[in-house]
């Protein structure tokens, strides 16, 4: 039975006022282990060129073009640094540059999700509405993902609506990485970017997806509890699927200006008081996430 806990006595408002605060210093962090885990992904297939190193690059790769746009999702909730200003122009040029994605068009796009969220206005439900779906659909559309055809769809349709006057920072971005590699003696190893937004980018999108919204208990309420779900990762899963705390989802929506840095202590503050309780709005590890979004086979008739 969910319980009648309100959410101002689950937490109180100095507490929630401090973990609102943005830290530069801890936004700095955030940024530079993205982009140091990006070039240490590159340094990897490059010093030691051979196939488990190309394959742990796409890897690493494929995850931080995640946490590329999770970074994008943050600045552009102006929870990352104390300025808006640079706020938007870190989400521009140095999260949304590497994935075409303008942090301005993004952030008139995504609060329309948080305005609607619980309702069929909702601009993301299309991604979630079916879920759960039958075992043999979920294969599909995950082998749609890492063979790249999902990537190379998406991909189209990016280069089909490019406007340099909005996504010049992508360009930018691909002349200076393949302009490096070329200057290291690597050009090669510019492959391995479009390998990882092609094939492991999509598919790690789909799963993050699903953890978010797609294990939903009801998506017509307007009870984050019952719309939006968080789920538990552990290291690996928080390098390839999770970056930057995205997992705490749930708590993100009902505090989207609390830093993504904060939310597991918000987590631990809601959790601890029994917000949560009777509700199912916690998945533990990503493996769950998707076994819950199978949806179960009905008995076979005697």
């Amino acid at each position: 039975m969910p319980n009648t806990l309100k959410l101002s006595d689950a937490i109180s408002k100095e507490t929630l006022r401090a973990l609102q605060t943005p830290s530069n210093l801890r936004a700095t962090y955030e940024i530079c282990l993205t982009w140091g885990l990006i070039v240490g992904a590159f340094a990897l297939a490059i010093l030691w060129p051979n196939p488990l190193s190309w394959l742990a690059a796409v890897l690493i790769l494929g995850g931080r073009q995640l946490a590329l746009g999770v970074l994008v999702h943050d600045c552009a909730h102006h929870a990352m640094f104390t300025s808006d200003r640079i706020n938007m122009w870190v989400g521009h040029w140095l999260c949304g540059g590497p994935m075409n994605v303008p942090a301005q068009g993004y952030r008139d796009y995504h609060l329309k999700h948080h305005k609607y969220a619980g309702t069929t206005d909702d601009p993301d439900r299309v991604f979630v509405a079916a879920y759960p779906v039958e075992r043999d659909s979920l294969r599909r559309k995950l082998t749609r993902d890492i063979t790249g055809r999902t990537g190379l769809r998406d991909t189209l349709y990016k280069l089909k609506t490019f406007k340099l006057s909005q996504n010049a920072p992508w360009l930018v971005f691909h002349v200076a990485l393949l302009g490096t590699l070329w200057a290291l003696g690597a050009p090669w190893a510019y492959a391995l970017w479009w390998i990882a937004e092609l094939t492991v980018y999509p598919l790690v999108m789909r799963v993050r997806q699903i953890g978010e919204h797609g294990l939903a208990q009801d998506r017509n309420h307007s009870d984050p509890r019952l719309n939006t779900g968080t789920t538990l990762a552990n290291l690996f899963e928080r390098i390839l699927l999770a970056p930057h705390h995205v997992n705490y989802h749930l708590e993100h929506h009902m505090f989207a200006s609390v830093p993504p840095y904060n939310l597991p202590k918000l987590h631990t503050i809601l959790k601890d008081s029994g917000y949560y309780d009777g509700y199912d709005c916690i998945t533990r590890g990503y493996a769950n996430v998707l076994r819950g979004a199978i949806r179960p086979t009905a008995p076979a008739p005697a």
